[in-house]
């Protein structure tokens, strides 16, 4: 939603400023206890004595300004890392969901593309979202990510959110140690490339008994399912537009794909679809927003 992401902007804008009016201020900054307390006390802007001369007032001011800009890149890459992981709802974790609808019936819905990154229609579906100022959820599959490294640093360079779709696209049986290769060896690429260690999986082809699911569950990731399916992968374009409108709901999360194979029919249906979507009353949402979004009614709730 764009909302939530304008206002992680704005939280980090917020955590810099602060830090430098305590900096200028000489006040001191309260931060997480996994930055150094140690550099907060060395930050004091020096103040020039009379029996200093000018050369070691300088040196020890540009002292400080190197500490504190170590301090303002740490509390940023500490706020991504925050924006990047956003924490699984422990009701969700090692769990199956087709859709979240909220408490008050708000329109929201989850738009998210499997099987890549792929060449040209990731890049183009990331321009429509772009364009239409909307984040969705990408699952990624491992070999994918490897060949077109780019496109998955792009994919979170804009802010989506990225799941597991396994590593090769199987649907034949596995053992324990054939689904951690598949999944844990994804997860692990995402992670080196992007940032994201995502504990989100979607089982290839929707399969839930074949292993990889259950492999999923047990390292408590939240296994995405879907409400309504394009059915992208094998219909035309006005298709796959009546399939999603027909099946769109509050709180649903809709299947299409951005790879695995020519996916232009989906490039083409994204901008009406979104339109439609709009013109319904409905807000997009990614998957973890979606969870949040649900959490945070559970918990107003128990108050």
């Amino acid at each position: 939603m764009a909302n939530h992401h304008l206002f992680v902007w704005q939280r980090s804008i917020s955590i810099v400023a602060a830090a430098a009016f305590g900096f200028m201020a000489g006040f001191s900054l309260t931060v997480d206890k996994s930055i150094s307390r140690r550099a907060l006390q060395t930050i004091a802007l020096p103040l020039g004595e009379s029996n200093q001369n000018t050369a070691d007032s300088q040196a020890l001011t540009a002292q400080s300004n190197q500490q504190f800009t170590q301090l303002v890149a740490q509390l940023m890459e500490a706020e991504k890392a925050t924006r990047l992981n956003p924490p699984v709802p422990a009701q969700y974790k090692g769990k199956t969901i087709n859709d979240i609808p909220l408490g008050t019936g708000e329109k929201v819905i989850a738009l998210t593309f499997d099987d890549g990154p792929w060449p040209k229609t990731t890049n183009e579906i990331l321009y429509i979202l772009n364009k239409n100022n909307i984040k969705a959820t990408f699952f990624f599959i491992g070999r994918n990510v490897q060949t077109f490294p780019h496109l998955a640093k792009l994919v979170a360079e804009h802010g989506h959110a990225v799941g597991n779709h396994s590593w090769s696209h199987p649907y034949h049986q596995h053992s324990p140690a054939a689904a951690a290769q598949q999944i844990d060896r994804t997860t692990e690429l995402i992670y080196k490339l992007t940032g994201i260690k995502t504990t989100m999986f979607r089982p290839p082809g929707g399969h839930l008994k074949n292993g990889l699911v259950a492999y999923a569950h047990s390292k408590k990731y939240v296994n995405v399912m879907w409400s309504a399916d394009s059915k992208d992968y094998a219909v035309s374009s006005p298709r796959l537009l009546k399939n999603v409108l027909n099946q769109s709901s509050p709180g649903g999360i809709v299947l299409m794909h951005d790879g695995g194979g020519n996916r232009m029919g989906t490039v083409y249906a994204l901008p009406e679809m979104i339109n439609q979507l709009r013109k319904q009353g409905y807000k997009f949402v990614t998957v973890p927003e979606l969870m949040e979004m649900r959490e945070k009614e559970l918990q107003a709730n128990k108050g």
